[in-house]
């Protein structure tokens, strides 16, 4: 029992390899995971477990740049992050320190400006007149603030349930970066609308009522801040922070935000509950009640709340006396300096760190349901003509069942193969993905010619050894095509292209395939065809 298996291992590995395509496309634990508020019947794509692009579901992309100019090659001299970027607003008329970032690693050191506003003219004479020198500057902005716009336009598809939604990052010929949004099933209007949606970030207060707790909402919100810094690490211990101003001018007969937000604290008792160091802030996010006497601040973002904290004596005192409201300012702390960036980012008038620029020509395009229904059929017709023009072609070449037919079903094995990956991670179904495919039927086959022709190229096939033979020299020359295709389509995956990255990861993953599993696997076939002995 065991020669056979050890002879033929590598045709059991194919059928390994084929049944396992089959759970990955067929079992429902593979299916696709259902956003909030949807069953499964709701985002599901036909009997198998494939999901499917905008290309063949329908819906919008949007690939558009950030606004922003960058200096990079920066000489801080010395100085730190803040201060530079404190240096370089003063030298933009009407521009906020929120507006101008900075980018510090050990071989790069930049300063960027995300108003819009702000033309590179002007941006250079900044930089000259605050006396850093700078290499070069360049459209566009820092990888961190395409980094952060990445994670909020992920976190808004997912927190709207829009289900096959993707963002990434794509990079032009010219080394231009874009932000590429693609969400199916949805229209243009909508989706511009969320990119340009603003997160809702807000400060309550818990104190003690009775036996419980009780929560007083929105004694901050988003229009009263005047400013609001960048996200900073603490200097010292852990933790991050985000220093913002509250306006301090009233309006309409009120009191000022300022003097509300002193007022409201005084009267929950802050100034008497937070006299040292020592005094603690104790409320449990999961149950919602305070699990001392003290009253505690809560920063909520989104109605979830991300962080509850006390009061620095000396603020409480400043508040006690009415002082502070002169000179409205405080950090909003947080355990993670991500969460941080998040919430500087809300409490600006945009949700994102730099603008989209969506205002161009061809920045957007939307695909109708009904035409991605028909793009997929017309795929599906292509797939099928491709499958059939391969194997006419081969009978015609070798007018042998035996030699064509193995061909043509490891051929569509190994396309198989890719569907059942594809499935398994969840890469949805595009063009190009289904380009890819031909390209791996197409370079499939001629692998498969190679070996059928020199296998038979010195007539008949007498014995194994003979067929090894012949075998080796042939997956010689597969192999070093095969190099050849993964070097030349190397590139096209990791230059960030948009479609063309899918088009050159399953082109290479059916190479891959093909050179480890089903080129062996018809040898193995043909040997047991067409030797003798």
């Amino acid at each position: 029992m065991l020669e056979p298996i050890r002879n033929n291992w590598r045709i059991l590995l194919l059928v390994v390899v084929v049944v396992g395509a089959s759970v990955a496309l067929f079992a429902p634990q593979f299916g696709p995971e259902t956003a909030p508020g949807e069953n499964q019947s709701e985002v599901s794509q036909g009997i198998t477990n494939l999901q499917y692009g905008l290309d063949l579901e329908g819906g919008t992309r949007v690939r558009a740049p950030l606004e922003g100019y960058t200096a990079t090659g920066v000489d801080f001299g010395g100085d730190d992050p803040v201060t530079v970027e404190q240096a370089v607003a003063d030298e933009l008329d009407g521009v906020q320190l929120r507006d101008v970032g900075s980018s510090v690693g050990e071989d790069v050191r930049a300063v960027e400006v995300t108003d819009p506003s702000v033309s590179e003219e002007e941006f250079r004479a900044a930089m000259d007149a605050s006396g850093y020198s700078y290499e070069s500057i360049r459209p566009g902005v820092t990888a961190e603030t395409r980094d952060l716009t990445q994670s909020i336009i992920e976190g808004k598809i997912n927190e709207a349930g829009l289900s096959g939604g993707s963002v990434q990052q794509v990079q032009s010929l010219g080394g231009e970066y874009f932000i590429l949004v693609e969400v199916p099933g949805e229209n243009r209007s909508d989706v511009v609308s969320l990119l340009q949606e603003r997160g809702t970030v807000q400060i309550d207060i818990a104190y003690p009522s009775g036996n419980g707790t009780a929560v007083e909402e929105g004694v901050l919100t988003q229009d009263d801040f005047e400013n609001i810094g960048t996200a900073s690490q603490r200097d010292r211990g852990t933790g991050s922070y985000v220093p913002v101003n509250v306006r301090n001018t009233a309006s309409g007969g009120q009191q000022s935000p300022a003097a509300t937000f002193q007022q409201a604290v005084v009267d929950r008792g802050f100034p008497s509950a937070y006299q040292s160091e020592a005094d603690r802030c104790q409320y449990n996010p999961e149950t919602g009640e305070i699990e001392n006497s003290n009253p505690c601040l809560l920063l909520t973002v989104d109605g979830e709340v991300v962080n509850s904290f006390g009061m620095d004596p000396e603020l409480a005192d400043s508040m006690a006396s009415g002082s502070w409201a002169d000179t409205p300012n405080f950090r909003l702390t947080t355990p993670e300096f991500s969460t941080a960036q998040e919430i500087s980012v809300n409490l600006r008038a945009g949700a994102l760190p730099a603008e989209l620029d969506i205002s161009g020509e061809g920045t957007s395009s939307t695909i109708s349901a009904a035409q991605g229904e028909n793009y997929k059929n017309y795929s599906l017709v292509t797939g099928i003509l491709a499958v059939f023009a391969v194997a006419g072609m081969v009978f015609l070449r070798y007018r042998e069942p035996a030699v064509a037919l193995p061909m043509i079903v490891t051929a569509l094995a190994e396309v198989y193969a890719l569907l059942g990956f594809a499935a398994l991670v969840s890469y949805p179904i595009e063009l190009a993905v289904i380009a890819g495919f031909i390209a791996v039927v197409g370079t499939g086959v001629d692998d498969l010619v190679i070996i059928a022709d020199e296998v038979m190229s010195e007539g008949e096939v007498n014995s194994r050894k003979v067929f090894n033979s012949r075998f080796r020299r042939a997956f010689w020359v597969i192999g070093a095509a095969a190099a050849t295709t993964i070097v030349a389509m190397s590139p096209l995956m990791v230059l960030s292209l948009g479609d063309l990255s899918g088009f050159a990861i399953f082109t290479i993953l059916g190479v891959l395939i093909g050179v480890l599993i089903t080129r062996p696997a018809y040898g193995d076939i043909l040997r047991r065809l067409l030797t003798i002995r």
